[in-house]
């Protein structure tokens, strides 16, 4: 073309190029289009003045809100908008795609946006079409919302700031994957490096604290809070010639510095470096900005989830105590787990407190709630009873005067928000193995036995404390032979994982009889059965997971090294006359003792004649019962002895009772099923017993203590 010859008109340029032209006026609410515009619009090929109610309604309305977003960051970079929209017929069909290029500008007095652009129509592939016969295709804008909201789902899941940045590492971008990236925080007035991604450990310590005054793409970001994008290493050694050097080792070709922003407040920024020059088309731009969001959203969730884990941890490790020193004669070993979600702090606790009597204290305890102010009174309670302790006062005196305590600190007078508290006070005799025992709405303790045998021990108890500041709670004694060992624990370890009291015990009682090893091994075994992944295998019968604090403690008496005489099993336990439901307490207790018997019929005779026994001790007396079991000897060759005890001054004789008579068959029952029973008097009261021998030819005819025809004592 010759220069003296003028140059075509833009609309006939446009024309030959099936390009229309529009305009838009935010402040009036006008769209004009010129013919072409409006033929790709749907609507007659004739220039036209639309409204933004009339334009919208043509256009697919997730590409309205897409149009809206991009305008204003295209406003935000300077740069041109540039969108796929979906053209809608009247019956909502896809009438065609046309891609929209635009250069918008904001009056900030009018407060409107002006848009100048052009429309052309950009083909979308049939869904049976080869892939790669267009050029311009939807492919790209399917991968980006894919991507996002696979990027989206992963970063929200991430619950630390590592999870986060490994996330962000793994992320591959359609079509401009960078292949090193930094997220940069701030402390006070320097760049700090939160972490990285594809550069050699250390590579980048030249940009950590670094001033944010220094001429750094990172610096800038931050102090101003807008993007920057450098699309080749020339145009990056123009605009930031100081930190070029140190950025020009690494063989980048473009850069992405995005801020990461987090409630109108920029808290660091992020670079995303590639390998290839990317011209970071408004499309490509819009997707590194709604990366640096979610980065800046997970970024802030983390941390404040990490502050607040540390800051519970911290709590609550000042507020559990260390164990001391080693007590002669006992082994100790705790636990405290807090709950896997809220807060991770909550009322559950434990303490070893020296007396003055030179014995010690064990004491584990559960206030309701998991908050801050559980852990408080958790805190204050912990320190009362330690006071009381010191005082020299009993287990039961203790616990009353807890109870008074943290009902006058908890109750007022609106009961806006009463507490309790349960709680297990056990006051042990290192030398004797001595355990005297009271317990205020506690889970009751386990013990062990030297043989691996697992037996719950009822102990008396009282209310929880706090609920009526004149609660009685009653002291249960019993010893801790050598070789056994005593578990006390918080309802979190019985029932986590959806489990009630009872199937959640039977779970605890399998792990305690199978552990072989120490002490310290066997607690970290508990606490795996309920919360490492052991505890997936054995799920609890109820519908949800729940989830508590678990405070453990156990307590052991090590057995002597020196040879022992025949195994004995023991077990001890009272039953008041007020406390007749103690009876059937009494029945397990036994099954629990004989869990391994070789005859099942033998054991339901022994728990018949504990409850005629126990029972004939509270109705035929104003006295209570104490039940003495014990087992002795190996398996298949073992005697079982049961004695039950009072203070009650009249022995039991034999009766022959009619055949309508509702009582007096105790002692035949005592003779037919027993291999031996006696009745012994004590300087105070008296003893009835019975025996059975676990390899015996025949229950019945076995010669009874009183003679050969089987009469007893008393007959």
């Amino acid at each position: 073309m010759r220069t003296t010859e003028s140059l075509p008109a833009v609309g006939d340029v446009l024309a030959a190029l099936a390009t229309g032209m529009w305009h838009w006026d935010t402040a009036s609410g006008l769209v004009t289009v010129d013919a072409e515009a409006a033929r790709l619009l749907g609507l007659p090929a004739e220039p036209t003045t639309l409204t933004e109610a009339q334009t919208r309604a043509r256009l697919h309305p997730v590409d309205w809100n897409e149009i809206t977003g991009v305008v204003r960051l295209a406003v935000a970079e300077s740069t041109l908008a540039e969108v796929r929209i979906r053209i809608m017929d009247d019956q909502g069909s896809i009438l065609r795609v046309v891609r929209s290029r635009s250069k918008p500008s904001y009056d900030p007095e009018r407060h409107a946006y002006e848009l100048i652009g052009t429309l052309q129509e950009v083909t979308e592939p049939a869904p049976d079409a080869a892939a790669g016969l267009s050029t311009v295709t939807g492919d790209w804008r399917r991968s980006r919302e894919a991507f996002l909201l696979d990027a989206g789902r992963a970063l929200a899941e991430a619950r630390s700031t590592a999870e986060v940045l490994r996330v962000v590492g793994g992320l591959s971008m359609p079509g401009f994957s960078p292949d090193g990236l930094v997220v940069y925080g701030v402390e006070g007035d320097r760049l700090t490096l939160t972490g990285q991604h594809g550069h050699q450990p250390g590579a980048m310590n030249p940009f950590s604290h670094m001033p944010l005054g220094t001429d750094y793409p990172a610096a800038e970001v931050v102090r101003t809070g807008r993007a920057v994008y450098l699309s080749s290493p020339e145009e990056y050694k123009e605009r930031y010639p100081v930190t070029w050097p140190l950025a020009q080792p690494f063989g980048r070709r473009s850069w992405a510095f995005m801020p990461l922003t987090v409630g109108g407040r920029t808290m660091g920024a992020w670079m995303a470096a590639f390998a290839h020059p990317v011209v970071f088309t408004p499309d490509e731009r819009a997707v590194l900005t709604t990366v640096a969001r979610m980065l800046a959203q997970a970024l802030s969730r983390a941390g404040a989830a990490e502050s607040q884990r540390k800051l519970t941890e911290g709590l609550q490790r000042c507020m559990l105590p260390s164990l001391g020193p080693e007590i002669p004669g006992m082994r100790i070993a705790a636990r405290y787990i807090p709950t896997g979600g809220g807060l991770q702090v909550g009322g559950d606790w434990y303490d070893m407190i020296p007396l003055p009597s030179g014995r010690f204290a064990l004491v584990i305890g559960d206030v309701q709630g998991h908050d801050v102010q559980a852990a408080g009174l958790m805190g204050q309670l912990r320190i009362a009873l330690r006071a009381y302790a010191a005082e020299g006062h009993r287990p039961d005196a203790v616990l009353s005067r807890a109870s008074r305590f943290l009902h006058g600190i908890t109750q007022d007078e609106e009961m806006s928000d009463p507490r309790f508290a349960t709680c297990l006070y056990v006051e042990v005799d290192p030398v004797t193995g001595v355990l005297e025992i009271a317990r205020a709405g506690h889970p009751n303790p386990a013990t062990r036995m030297a043989d691996g045998t697992v037996m719950m021990r009822p102990t008396a108890g009282g209310l929880p404390l706090g609920v009526d500041p004149d609660a009685d709670y009653p002291t249960t004694r019993f010893a801790l032979e050598p070789g056994e060992t005593m578990m006390l624990c918080t309802d979190g370890l019985i029932e986590t994982g959806g489990h009630d009291l009872d199937s959640g015990w039977r779970r605890l009682r399998a792990i305690l009889e199978d552990d072989r090893g120490d002490l310290e091994s066997l607690a970290d075994a508990l606490v795996q059965g309920v919360h490492g992944p052991s505890s997936h295998h054995t799920p609890g019968p109820l519908a949800d997971r729940r989830e508590d604090d678990i405070a453990l403690v156990l307590l052991c008496r090590p057995g002597a090294a020196a040879a022992q005489p025949p195994p004995v099993r023991r077990t001890l336990l009272s039953v008041a006359q007020d406390e007749p439901e103690r009876i059937a307490e009494a029945r397990q207790h036994l099954r629990d003792l004989l869990h391994d018997w070789g005859s099942a019929e033998q054991v339901d005779s022994a728990v018949l004649l504990v409850s005629e026994m126990v029972t004939n001790v509270l109705v035929h007396t104003d006295t209570d019962a104490m039940l003495l079991a014990e087992v002795i000897g190996g398996a298949g060759g073992r005697r079982l002895r049961v004695e039950v005890f009072d203070t009650g001054d009249d022995l039991p004789h034999k009766r022959r009772p009619g055949e309508l008579a509702s009582f007096g068959r105790g002692l035949m029952l005592i003779g037919i099923l027993a291999h031996d029973w006696g009745v012994d008097p004590r300087g105070e009261g008296k003893s009835i017993w019975f025996e059975l021998y676990e390899r015996a030819v025949s229950v019945h005819g076995a010669p009874a203590r009183g003679g050969p025809d089987g009469s007893g004592p008393g007959s």
